[in-house]
């Protein structure tokens, strides 16, 4: 059976810290200025670097989540992302055999590296080790013999006499040192709350630092020696993910939207626009959500609830997903006019799908700032993280999922909302604990999971059959 060849690597780390995104980010950084198609990935949920690395290669930030998407998914996602490219890079999530808990090597890096067939490049952080790296690198090498370590680089280096004593130490260890990157100022990627702060927010400067980075990569790492290392890679043989097979695949499933209709909108009746939030406040989104929407068939058309105190004209659908709306609450609430038109759209019946950020926006407010007043719910921001994988299920039909429907999320945040669960709850938690959670009224699912929807596509093909029947009614009611 032929397959596809696409040159890739995997950056790894023995822990959180060590510098993956750094080296990833100039990697990808550094070989797409030198004229090569770039696909980036990123191993776990995370939504804030594949923001980086879209910087840094001009294509879209993927994840690559076996938890998520299930082990199966993981190389067909990635052919299907990197479909084009010259070169594949994928950054890591933790340590290279962390994953999720309890879990084994479930969405570990080391597990996505063996999936994808692909070699792993560690790298280790120098500043308080001499020959002890040698042993440390010897121990990841040898931990699980599926796992090619092919390579490493020296992050965090103090001086030409430690880089030496460092070289020296690895000389024995049979991992070659593909780059060495010296202690020092570091390119600005300031931290927040949760993480970096998302290149949306910062472009300009985000921009820079991802140049400085490149820069950094090209002085201290051997990139012919990289590039060769990610062309000799074998064949995958997996079939690339493709949106509109799995759109058609879910409405032949689906087994029935809330009103009893299936299938797609009849030839003729037009697409169903469905706006997406974006903007500095929403900034998560899985690039394979827009997709499969518009494979299943809607006119899919950004806004900025910042920005924007309109929905698109037309719209029939609304998608909001995850962000900084907590940050961002007094200039969300300044904007009343598209409140209420939020507001006025979920009256109407029309799916309105929320996510964590979408969550706290559809609620009465946000720290006492007021909000669109769709949920009867308040948030307020606190100390304590909540983070972690779930497993849910739909516990009745609504326009996103069916009953019954299982599905895995992540959550992420810092906020609270209260009461947590309406009457009817967006889903019921099954793992690590059992309880309720988000809301379901009308049209609105709002809830603080995040999903990715490739692992369960019948939830895009519901969502937009359920704004197409709405756009159908109208025509034939002759409007609002």
């Amino acid at each position: 059976m032929s397959g596809t060849t696409i040159p890739r690597l995997v950056i790894a780390a023995p822990s959180s810290g060590a510098g993956k995104t750094t080296v990833a980010t100039g990697l990808m950084a550094a070989f797409a200025e030198a004229g090569l198609s770039v696909s980036p990935h990123k191993v776990g949920p995370d939504y804030i670097d594949p923001g980086y690395h879209a910087l840094a290669t001009g294509r879209p930030g993927r994840n690559l989540d076996a938890y998520l998407c299930g082990p199966g998914r993981i190389a067909p996602l990635f052919l299907h992302g990197a479909a084009g490219a010259d070169l594949a890079v994928v950054e890591g999530v933790m340590g290279l055999f962390d994953g999720a808990s309890g879990q084994g090597e479930l969405s570990s890096t080391a597990q996505v590296a063996k999936l994808l067939r692909a070699p792993v490049v560690l790298v280790v952080d120098a500043s308080s080790q001499s020959r002890s790296v040698a042993a440390l690198v010897h121990g990841f090498a040898s931990w699980d013999p599926q796992v090619r370590l092919a390579g490493v680089i020296l992050n965090k280096v103090g001086s030409d006499r430690h880089e030496e004593l460092l070289r020296d130490a690895m000389d024995s260890s049979g991992v070659p040192v593909l780059g060495a990157l010296r202690r020092g100022e570091q390119a600005r990627t300031p931290s927040r709350h949760l993480g970096l702060v998302p290149v949306a927010e910062r472009r300009a400067e985000a921009l820079e630092a991802v140049r400085a980075l490149a820069a950094r990569v090209r002085a201290g790492c051997d990139l012919d020696a990289l590039l060769a290392l990610a062309r000799a890679v074998p064949e995958l043989t997996e079939q690339a993910w493709d949106p509109a097979a799995e759109a058609a695949g879910a409405a032949a499933d689906e087994s029935g939207a809330a009103d009893g209709s299936t299938g797609p909108a009849p030839e003729g009746s037009g697409k169903p626009l469905i706006a997406v939030a974006g903007g500095a406040a929403f900034t998560f989104s899985y690039a394979e959500h827009a997709e499969l929407l518009t494979a299943a068939g809607a006119e899919v058309v950004p806004f900025d609830p910042l920005r924007d105190e309109r929905l698109p004209a037309g719209t029939r659908g609304l998608v909001i997903g995850g962000g900084f709306p907590e940050v961002y609450a007094p200039e969300l609430s300044a904007n009343a006019p598209l409140r209420a038109a939020v507001a006025e759209l979920a009256a109407t019946g029309a799916p309105v799908i929320a996510e964590c950020a979408g969550l706290l926006y559809l609620s009465r407010s946000i720290d006492g700032k007021p909000m669109c007043g769709v949920l009867p719910a308040d948030a307020r921001m606190t100390e304590r993280l909540t983070l972690g994988y779930r497993e849910a299920v739909a516990t009745a039909d609504n326009v996103l999922a069916a009953a019954g429907t299982r599905v895995r999320g992540h959550e992420f945040h810092r906020t609270v909302l209260e009461p947590g669960a309406g009457p009817s709850p967006a889903w019921g938690l099954t793992y690590p604990q059992r309880r309720m959670e988000g809301y379901v009224s009308g049209g609105v699912h709002a809830s603080y999971l995040h999903v990715h929807w490739a692992a369960e596509p019948s939830l895009a093909r519901r969502l937009v059959a359920s704004a197409a029947r709405g756009a159908r009614a109208e025509a034939v009611g002759g409007g609002r």
